[in-house]
């Protein structure tokens, strides 16, 4: 018969959370043990630190130690740094890692947002695509990228279906790694007590997307990186078909900087964008909200008429082994941010309410509050339409019929500058839906070495790999 142990009975007494035994002897031994494993993950200490917190408010420091963040511009040189990036990629010391915790609410799809079907012809799902873009760059410079999937509880066991049915899209299976974020509790607003989603099962959430560290560390996957002698982890989010994984420019510019972190901007386009804006404060490189950032200070204008605060966040960084290491464990961790959300709950006669208003608190880790931890960073620019098309919506800004365009502009771009015609309507977006593999090309300057330039483009047309014979 399943008990509760000990220790855990006098920490729920300590916490006043004694309630969420009350339906114990109600319950299945599947139902107790699945109570206990959820108990004895939770540091209660940890909670009732959170929620004395609940009332701090943060704050941005003034206006005048907010500026501009040093960028290195998309004109540099890039020949020194493609060359360095390019040299760790053949040392095997680059891992890629996908942020996939999400799952597809807002664009109607009820499933791990990576399963979500975008590309403009043969219709891949974002997790094909990241994977055939790792996939190619383990062929292109002779050593596999370990590929590292943080899931969350709601989408793991599918997201591991998933790969598996299409057999890791080609890639080895031991050289994809799934690993789960971490959760925490919601609590009861008003009490700070434990919120029961059912009898037996307490509500929980996961804990941000900066939980990807905590994880890493936590799942034993930082060690195994580092004996596989990975030093530099590329990280990005599910929902961008577009990013260049392990961006050999980006990566030696990070290296050639000896950098703890590095991370792309791509310029606002507004006041308003609604990107995270990379900054300087005090000298360290940070990141604002663009819901935080000064109405006053997001319009500034310079002497050319550009915005002063430029450098948007597309959540593309790459970060140093030995600075995650120390980052994720001891006071050196990330901070938690409270967020007041509306969660339905059991009551104390086991009836479950639909609350109208706020009533708990949910702690969220963001990958941003590493940033301003690290003594050495750097910052490189990139351009919108080459890197950055995010799948939010169902419908409008940022929907799957503004992806496909994008992933078809960028196709007919290369295209073009390979010496192949393509037919633009009167508003220059690529007149039919284009799609390159990326085992076919991962670049504009390896598609101009390869495709045939008596091309006709007539019609939706996809540039896949030939297979050898």
């Amino acid at each position: 018969m399943v008990k509760v142990p000990a220790e855990i009975e006098l920490q729920l007494r300590k916490s006043g959370q004694e309630h969420v035994l009350a339906w114990w002897g109600q319950l299945s031994e599947g139902e107790r043990r699945e109570l206990v494993d959820q108990l004895q993950a939770i540091h209660f200490d940890q909670l009732r630190d959170l929620y004395r917190q609940r009332e701090w408010a943060v704050s941005l420091p003034a206006a005048d130690r907010i500026e501009p963040v040093p960028v290195v511009p998309m004109a540099s040189e890039t020949g020194t740094a493609r060359r360095m990036g390019e040299e760790a990629l053949r040392k095997g010391e680059v891992a890629a890692l996908v942020v996939a915790g999400g799952q597809g609410s807002r664009l109607g799809f009820d499933h791990a947002k990576g399963m979500f079907p975008i590309s403009p012809v043969k219709n891949k799902s974002l997790f094909q695509i990241h994977a055939e873009k790792v996939l190619a760059l383990g062929r292109r410079y002779g050593r596999p990228l370990p590929f590292l999937v943080m899931t969350s509880p709601a989408t793991h066991g599918e997201t591991e279906s998933f790969f598996l049915q299409h057999d890791c899209f080609g890639l080895r299976r031991e050289d994809v790694w799934l690993f789960c974020q971490g959760t925490l509790p919601a609590l009861d607003m008003a009490t700070g007590k434990m919120l029961l989603e059912k009898r037996g099962r307490i509500f929980t959430s996961p804990n941000g997307h900066g939980g990807v560290l905590t994880a890493l560390a936590e799942s034993g996957l930082l060690g195994r990186l580092r004996r596989q002698n990975v030093q530099n982890i590329f990280y990005f989010q599910v929902d961008n078909p577009l990013v260049k994984i392990a961006d050999p420019v980006f990566l030696g510019h990070h290296l050639a900087a000896n950098a703890e972190v590095s991370s792309k901007v791509v310029r606002k386009e507004g006041p308003t964008d609604k990107l995270g804006n990379m900054v300087l404060i005090d000298g360290s490189c940070c990141m604002i909200e663009y819901s935080d950032l000064p109405e006053s200070l997001g319009k500034q204008r310079d002497e050319n008429g550009q915005l002063r605060i430029w450098a948007g966040s597309p959540a593309i960084h790459v970060f140093n082994l030995d600075f995650l290491a120390q980052v994720t464990q001891g006071p050196g961790r990330l901070p938690f941010h409270i967020a007041r959300k509306k969660v339905p709950y059991l009551d104390e006669t086991g009836k479950r309410i639909e609350p109208e208003r706020e009533n708990a608190l949910k702690f969220e880790m963001f990958i941003f509050d590493v940033l301003p931890m690290a003594q050495r960073w750097t910052v490189v620019e990139t351009a919108r339409n080459e890197e950055f098309v995010p799948l939010k919506n169902a419908t409008g800004p940022d929907s799957p019929e503004v992806v496909r365009q994008a992933m078809s502009n960028q196709a007919a771009q290369w295209l073009e500058n390979a010496g192949v015609p393509v037919p633009r309507l009167a508003n220059g977006n690529a007149a039919f839906p284009l799609e390159i593999s990326p085992l076919f090309a991962l670049d504009s300057e390896e598609l101009a070495a390869k495709v045939d330039r008596s091309l006709k483009i007539q019609g939706p047309t996809y540039l896949e790999e030939v297979p050898s014979t």
